[in-house]
């Protein structure tokens, strides 16, 4: 069976928590709300997006106004801003590493799939990434099989060792994914969680970059020491 490095992609490859701070204000703004610092988005932030505004105290009928036509007022505002957002520290090293020693980079994740690839492309990294996972339209998104199920089938599709996969993302969904595939968790913070958060789901290995995640990956024998 094969190792792999899988890989949550907003908040974790992708350094867009501003953008999407950004985009969460615009919406607070056009309802009449304050907006909020970035320390209240770590707080309060999950997914589906739903939960988030409905922690943020959203009604309702303001939720189904920010979801309607395909949340059209979400996509329009953050996607803009995301085209400008820069890779997190240290992530185009470890993705490249990855691909020079022949480990497989898998992109898990909640967003589109158009877009994402659009953002592979525009930083060069296209190549470094086996797979992406993830949703295949506005209408689709948050519906149908979770992160979680779609790793676990494209696994076993495609015979990866879960004791030497790892999943790394800034979320506790990525800590909980990893309880029930038996994976190697890391949590990254700086992405759309805050620490305590974090520290709280009990990853295998908390890091503050993709530079504290070479070592790791070296000790635990995914990567030659180079």
């Amino acid at each position: 069976m094969k190792p792999a490095l899988v890989f949550d992609w907003n908040g974790t490859l992708l350094d867009d928590a501003d953008a999407l701070l950004q985009t969460t204000n615009t919406i607070l703004g056009r309802l009449g709300r304050a907006a909020i610092d970035m320390q209240t988005f770590r707080d309060h932030f999950d997914v589906p997006l739903s939960v988030f505004f409905r922690n943020l105290g959203m009604s309702q009928s303001e939720i189904e106004t920010v979801d309607s036509h395909d949340s059209a007022i979400f996509h329009d505002t953050y996607e803009p801003l995301a085209s400008k957002a820069d890779l997190r520290d240290g992530a185009r090293c470890i993705l490249e590493t990855a691909r020079q020693q022949h480990v497989s980079s898998i992109i898990v994740s909640n967003h589109i799939v158009d877009p994402l690839i659009t953002q592979l492309r525009r930083h060069g990294i296209e190549d470094c990434v086996a797979e992406v996972l993830a949703f295949e339209s506005r209408a689709t998104q948050y519906k149908g099989i979770s992160k979680g199920e779609r790793l676990r089938l494209y696994m076993r599709a495609y015979n990866l060792d879960p004791s030497s996969t790892f999943i790394v993302g800034d979320m506790p969904v990525e800590t909980d994914i990893a309880r029930e595939l038996g994976l190697i968790s890391v949590a990254i913070t700086g992405g759309f969680v805050s620490e305590t958060r974090l520290r709280a789901a009990q990853p295998d290995y908390l890091i503050e970059d993709h530079h504290k995640l070479l070592p790791i990956l070296q000790e635990r024998g995914l990567f030659q020491n180079s």
